[in-house]
Order: structure tokens, then sequence, then C-alpha cells
């Protein structure tokens, strides 16, 4: 078993939101093909360099592809994030440097949200994350474009009574109003130029950290450090891939630990 493989923990969670396949030939081993799937996400290594144990390359390639169009991916997210915590959340985004190979597009082609930066060709990871760090919604932009510009989607789900967490490029009116139409809170730093100063907690804006750290694990997919799909869908989905990953890691430490916690101490006698 590879150290990328999925825990037998993970495959009980991930087994009942597979798509079924009642009638027709049997599709190959679903657990073989994800953890092929997740191989190629956390080493970054190309489709081609697949190990032969997981079968053959085409068939994980176009079974990722395959389920990304289908939606699979996309309610795979919703039903394991629906447990977030949503008293505090935190939004923010990370530039992901595109390889050669993710810019192969002709030109005029549609927008893969490829962009120029001072980094060269780069990504945006747009996030938001709850109290725990762990990531609710996710987007992708070009490189260059503003973080305020993905805020709108991204924000849209915030309850009344939540507060936001941001840095000074969320600063702007729309985005306040937004959310105090929400009935919910906005703690971000107003920017000096600013006439008036919002009410701003530096105390509840420590915790802003935690999706600096949801970033720095995601970076560790070497298929999300480095950009190599063309297409944005695809590489949204391996960071959505990735980000499952994390929770399907809280849920089965958090398991772990409640099961410790139920098995009585054996008493020692002399």
């Amino acid at each position: 078993m590879s150290r990328y493989d999925l825990t037998d923990f993970e495959w009980r969670v991930i087994e009942p939101m597979l798509p079924n396949k009642p009638r027709g030939v049997p599709r190959v081993d679903d657990r073989r093909v994800l953890n092929g799937i997740f191989w190629v996400l956390r080493s970054g290594a190309p489709w081609r360099d697949l190990p032969e144990r997981y079968g053959p390359r085409t068939t994980c390639y176009n079974r990722f592809v395959r389920w990304r169009k289908a939606g699979v991916w996309d309610r795979m997210m919703d039903a394991i994030t629906a447990a977030h915590d949503g008293d505090i959340q935190m939004i923010d985004s990370t530039s992901i440097r595109a390889h050669q190979q993710a810019a192969t597009g002709k030109k005029g082609d549609r927008d893969h949200c490829l962009g120029r930066s001072r980094g060269g060709l780069t990504t945006k990871i747009h996030a938001v994350v709850d109290g725990q760090g762990l990531p609710i919604r996710l987007s992708l932009t070009a490189g260059q474009s503003h973080d305020g510009q993905a805020a709108d989607d991204l924000l849209n789900h915030v309850g009344a009574g939540t507060i936001v967490l941001a840095d000074k490029a969320y600063d702007a009116d729309r985005i306040r109003a937004s959310l105090r139409e929400k009935g919910s809170f906005a703690n971000i730093p107003p920017k000096a130029n600013r006439k008036s100063k919002p009410y701003f907690s530096t105390w509840l804006y420590r915790e802003r950290n935690l999706i600096e750290r949801y970033f720095s694990k995601l970076k560790h997919f070497r298929r999300v450090a480095t950009r190599y799909d063309k297409l944005a869908e695809n590489f949204l989905a391996m960071v959505q891939l990735a980000s499952m990953r994390l929770w399907l890691r809280v849920y089965e430490s958090t398991a772990q630990f409640q099961r410790k916690q139920r098995t009585p101490k054996r008493r020692l006698t002399f």
C-alpha cells in the first residue's frame, strides 16, 4: 500500500458518494482508480508515469475527467464540507505558478484562468475556510486579477452571525455592505486612505493564520503546488480533491480520538 492511497476509514466515507452503475459492464475497481488519481495529485508526476499497480493510466485519467464533467467531485466536496464550523470564516488567495505544459492552449481560446504577474504565468486559488482552517468554497482566477473580484461568489453563502476575516485586499464598501445585508460581520483591517475607519478587532484577526496554514498544507500536493493542467476545470478538480483529503484526515483523527476515549483503561493489579 502506497502512503498516498486511501485509508480504510477514508474509503468508507467516500464509497457511498460514488456514482452507482447498476447496468452494463462493471467498471474497474473504484478504490484502485481513486488511489491512482491521488498518487498523481500528491506526487505531481505525469499521468503516463502512473505505476502499473493502479491499472491503465487512461482509465484513471478518463475516470477523473468524466466524473469532473458529471459533477461528482463538486457533490463530494459539498457533502464532505457540510459539517463546517460557520461561526468564523476566512477568505484569501494564493498564487500558483503555471508550468509551460499548462500554457499550450490555442490563441483566442476560452479563459483558462491563466494570467501574467511578477512570477510569470500564474493562477490564483481563492478559498474560504471555516474556524478550523478547513476549506468550504474554492474558485480560480487569472494570476493578475484582484482578490476582491472573486469575493462575491465565494461569500454568497455566508449566514447571519458569521464573522468574516480577510486582509486589506477585501476592504471595499461593496463587500462590507453585502456582508452587512446577510447579517454577518466583516473584520477587515481598513486601508490607510479611508476617511472613516470601520471597527476592526486585532484579537480576532490573529485567527486568520488558519487560512495561511491551509494553503501551506494544500501545496504539499505537488499537482496543486505547480499547475500542470491546461484546463482550469481539471486544475480546480485537483484542488478540490486535495481539500477533501485534508477534511478526511481531520475526520479520521477525530474518530480515532473518540475511539480512544471510549476504550476503558486496563487496571493494573499487583
